[in-house]
């Protein structure tokens, strides 16, 4: 599914956190948003999601126009944050809910997370405390895995990889590139961590003070590239 971004901008009072003139997220793209706090990756993402409304401008993701019209939810998984769960329930319990939202058997439900125990660890399933008494490295894999159960064809996760243990951060690596080479899922992902998201990513747009400063196509250099920009060098100290 490919998503368009025309002419986006969001203003609070006089201030404009968010400008971007024109960005394409090609069917089964992985892409990386990248940027200091406050650049406005979170920004955008609430308005590709119309969690917030754009003070100017258009989304559509796969042919649908985001703000007022719920078909591009079908299609479209996503996790930014703790606010995305039902606290109140189990892991197990929101599975089911989620499962009933969308019209997923129990068996396909119970087929679906087995996909997702090497993610897991042995702590979300069968856990009887509730999300929100969950660590934030649990209560974001309960996040992700809920968002991946009805094999959506968009993906968007922000700062996926923080609170996570190392080996979690490799096993959720391994599912993002399974997504993309098994099931052509177009994904967007935002992060702080620039290894991961080279490793992740094919292409990485980096953001500074709401704008596109870069857009880059990864490769061997990227990450140095990256490291050099963001001490002060410039992205091109690397070359």
């Amino acid at each position: 599914m490919e998503i368009q971004i025309s002419n986006i901008s969001k203003t609070y009072g006089s201030v404009e956190v968010l400008s971007v003139e024109s960005l394409k997220v090609s069917s089964g793209e992985s892409f990386g948003l990248i940027g200091n706090n406050g650049a406005g990756k979170t920004t955008l993402f609430r308005c590709l999601l119309d969690l917030i409304r754009p003070t100017t401008g258009e989304i559509n993701i796969g042919n649908e126009t985001v703000v007022g019209n719920n078909a591009w939810k079908h299609f479209t998984g996503s996790y930014l944050d703790e606010g995305f769960l039902v606290g109140h329930l189990t892991p197990d319990e929101y599975f089911n809910f989620i499962a009933s939202i969308h019209g997923i058997s129990s068996t396909d439900l119970d087929s679906k997370l087995a996909e997702y125990e090497p993610l897991f660890n042995g702590e979300i399933r069968g856990n009887k405390k509730l999300v929100r008494d969950l660590s934030k490295g649990n209560q974001k894999k309960v996040g992700i895995a809920a968002a991946l159960l009805f094999d959506p064809k968009v993906l968007v996760l922000d700062e996926p990889f923080a609170n996570l243990d190392p080996s979690t951060q490799i096993r959720l690596k391994e599912l993002l590139k399974k997504l993309k080479t098994d099931r052509g899922v177009t994904m967007l992902v935002s992060s702080h961590d620039l290894m991961h998201v080279t490793e992740v990513c094919e292409r990485i747009v980096l953001l500074e003070k709401g704008q596109v400063r870069e857009d880059i196509r990864t490769s061997e250099d990227t990450l140095e590239k990256l490291e050099s920009y963001f001490a002060g060098l410039g992205v091109e100290a690397a070359d």
